[in-house]
């Protein structure tokens, strides 16, 4: 469109001493556009919308009804024209037009941009992510925005979304493309949150959360089948149980089939471990006789019922003992010649034998007022002070009883070959030693 004005002079004619800009702002912001004119000269400056021919304003005065729009002008060359709050709408080309003749124009581009939106379906139920194990599930997430938007699924924590053909084959994928997402042959471990993503670009991305849930009835497993613990302890029974929708879990002793309940004696929990598993914990204080035997964690939802048992049993400790080493003092005793090999096996006889003549002997000695001093000996014929040494022949074996002397109160026995007595007194042997019928010498 061209404005009629004024013939153009002869002299220099109005320039444009800039480009206008082009621009590309989200839904919303204000944008203007400047043009800027030397030598306008008698000429007027108009806004016109490219695509519609609409004259939106000349110089400073607005022709369009439209509020958002407005035109200035800084006194000297330059001229704007502001959009407030774009829409969608008001993309496309704009026009910055002296009425010369020919016209003289140029032009900038608005492009309006719209960040993505996610429509809701009103199909949608919260069924829609649920199905039983083997099943299928089929999620759909459309969306809007300016350019158009695209959408991928994800799942949460950095899961993989598992794909499955009828043929068994599956794929492990961090990102499926496109709105729809569509699982079979689903799986338990296909449980939790999927999302879906939309972008075009333009901040910000949006995304919404499908909560997907995979029924089944409960499967359980006990930690240890067979658990051993002594009386008087303290021992904790576990199971684990998979199961979803939400269980009703207990714990039971077997025999009359009693439940069993928090108390003084007992301790139930239970703990979620992931979407479809939970730890289950039965602690039993103070162990006694009756408390050995089979006990069963059970687990019920609507789909079905599970139970473990779980066999307790005595463990029986050795008692701790304690060894203390006696500390024993000891007096050193001199080296006695060591006899030779073939005395050992009869000391041990002679032994029990001196213990018996030694009583006999002072039986014997008590026949006899005061006993045989030196001075008697010397009467007696014994000189060589073999009995002083302590030394005893027992039928020419040599005893050593290692007895205490005492000068003059020594007893001397005699003997022969019949047995002692009180008229037929012991005789000593050559060596001064008492004889008992054998050659060897035995020390003790």
């Amino acid at each position: 469109m061209i404005i009629l004005g004024q013939s153009e002079p002869n002299d220099v004619g109005p320039e444009f001493l800039a480009q206008l800009t082009n621009f590309t702002v989200p839904q919303g912001r204000d944008v203007s556009f400047t043009c800027v004119v030397d030598n306008l000269g008698p000429y007027r400056v108009a806004w016109i919308k490219s695509d519609s021919k609409a004259i939106l304003g000349i110089h400073t005065h607005m022709v369009s009804l439209n509020p958002r729009l407005a035109v200035t002008h800084n006194g000297h060359n330059t001229w704007k024209l502001h959009i407030s709050r774009v829409q969608i709408n008001d993309s496309g080309s704009y026009m910055c037009q002296v009425n010369t003749d020919p016209m003289k124009s140029q032009s900038g581009y608005l492009d309006v941009v719209v960040p993505p939106d996610i429509l809701n379906h009103p199909t949608h139920n919260l069924e829609e992510g649920v199905s039983t194990e083997g099943g299928s599930i089929a999620l759909e997430c459309s969306a809007i925005g300016v350019p158009e938007p695209k959408v991928q699924w994800r799942r949460e924590a950095g899961k993989e979304i598992i794909l499955r053909a009828d043929s068994r084959e599956k794929q492990a994928l961090k990102i499926v493309e496109g709105e729809k997402l569509i699982l079979t042959n689903v799986h338990r471990t296909d449980m939790g949150a999927y999302n879906c993503i939309a972008s075009n670009g333009v901040p910000p991305s949006v995304s919404k959360r499908f909560d997907v849930q995979i029924n089944f009835p409960p499967t359980i497993k006990a930690v240890n089948q067979l658990v051993g613990a002594p009386i008087e302890r303290e021992v904790t029974l576990e199971c684990f149980v998979e199961v979803n929708p939400k269980p009703l879990n207990g714990w039971y002793r077997n025999e009359g089939n009693i439940k069993l309940h928090n108390s003084n004696k007992y301790n139930i929990s239970e703990e979620m471990i992931n979407l479809y598993t939970w730890h289950l914990n039965l602690t039993i204080k103070y162990l006694t006789k009756s408390d050995f035997g089979s006990y069963s964690c059970s687990s019920v939802n609507a789909l079905g019922k599970s139970e473990t048992r779980i066999r307790l049993q005595e463990l029986r400790l050795q008692p701790k003992t304690t060894t203390i080493d006696p500390h024993v003092y000891t007096t050193a005793k001199p080296r006695r010649k060591q006899q030779p090999s073939y005395n050992k096996g009869l000391n041990e006889v002679v032994r029990a034998k001196e213990t018996h003549f030694s009583n006999q002997m002072h039986q014997e000695n008590a026949l006899f007022v005061g006993g045989i001093g030196v001075s008697q000996r010397a009467k007696s014929g014994i000189s060589d002070g073999t009995v002083e040494s302590g030394n005893v022949m027992i039928k020419e074996a040599e005893v050593h009883t290692q007895r205490p002397i005492h000068p003059g109160s020594e007893n001397v026995y005699r003997t022969s070959n019949s047995d002692p007595s009180p008229h037929s007194p012991w005789l000593p042997s050559k060596s001064g030693s008492l004889s008992i019928g054998t050659n060897l010498d035995i020390m003790f």
